[in-house]
């Protein structure tokens, strides 16, 4: 069976792994087909699309766009974009402006509460990635003021932390028409964050048309009621591990991988848009 792993990040997002590295990783565990889907930038695309050529091996050119519903941050997965789209990167390159700034505000209050680390040492592991609280995460280990990134967010950059701060994201009606606009397929990624499946419908309502259902914390039940879901509301069904690399290392490219008729369909449904 060919099967397929729809979420994976680059060194272009907070990933570790090149464009060449995710090739030769995803080809290893045997899949037959990837997404590439970093944070709110595409750069990572076509040269992952040059990496695959002439190997067993396809690529979906995707993005995934940090939203924010009622201080809830929503992440919202586009699949089968136009990635050159001139207009889709004009935003990106804002978002990727607003993350910088976020960085020294965050830095700012980790120095507060007697964190001492540099902004440099943030963008130094980003390079030209666009930057995120992970890099901040890895950073604050390379220090040594934590052990792990986990520690790091659940003790200071987490949600409701002291170092905490909100940044400026699209709303998800707006990511979804940027995915649309450029011929893509939005679906919402990994809904159990949502902490709420009432909040479901409304998504729908927005023009979502798909749910990753497939995804490392989902349990049995929960991909049980959101297939369910998928049935009820006419959605896309969508999956992947969400592997980061050495970021995250306990998250393997394929760990949670999908039969292709499902890559097939996301196919059929973006022909129905053309």
């Amino acid at each position: 069976m060919k099967l397929a792993d729809l979420h994976l990040h680059t060194y272009f997002s907070d990933g570790t792994y090149s464009p060449a590295d995710l090739i030769f990783e995803s080809i290893k565990v045997g899949l037959s087909c990837i997404a590439v889907v970093d944070h709110d930038s595409v750069k990572g695309i076509g040269l992952t699309l040059k990496a695959a050529r002439d190997k067993n091996i396809e690529v979906l050119p995707g993005v995934e766009l940090t939203c924010e519903y009622n201080s809830l941050e929503v992440h919202i997965l586009g699949y089968l974009i136009d990635y050159k789209n001139k207009d889709l990167q004009k935003t990106l390159e804002s978002l990727k402006n607003n993350r910088i700034q976020r960085i020294y505000k965050i830095v700012a209050k980790l120095n507060s509460v007697g964190i001492g680390l540099k902004t440099e040492t943030v963008f130094d592991i980003a390079k030209d990635g666009t930057v995120g609280r992970l890099h901040v995460a890895r950073a604050m280990v390379r220090e040594g003021f934590v052990s792990s990134p986990a520690e790091a967010f659940h003790k200071y950059i987490g949600e409701k932390c002291p170092a905490y701060v909100a940044g400026f994201r699209l709303t998800p009606p707006e990511a979804i028409k940027l995915i649309k606009d450029v011929g893509g397929i939005p679906v919402l990624a990994h809904p159990y964050s949502l902490g709420c499946n009432e909040l479901l419908p409304t998504f729908v309502d927005y023009g979502i048309m798909g749910l990753e259902v497939y995804y490392p914390e989902h349990t049995k039940s929960m991909v049980d009621n959101y297939l369910n879901f998928t049935k009820k509301f006419n959605l896309l069904v969508t999956g992947g591990s969400d592997c980061h690399g050495l970021a995250k290392p306990e998250v393997k490219i394929g760990s949670i991988s999908i039969p292709y008729n499902l890559v097939e369909e996301l196919k059929q449904a973006k022909g129905r848009l053309e």
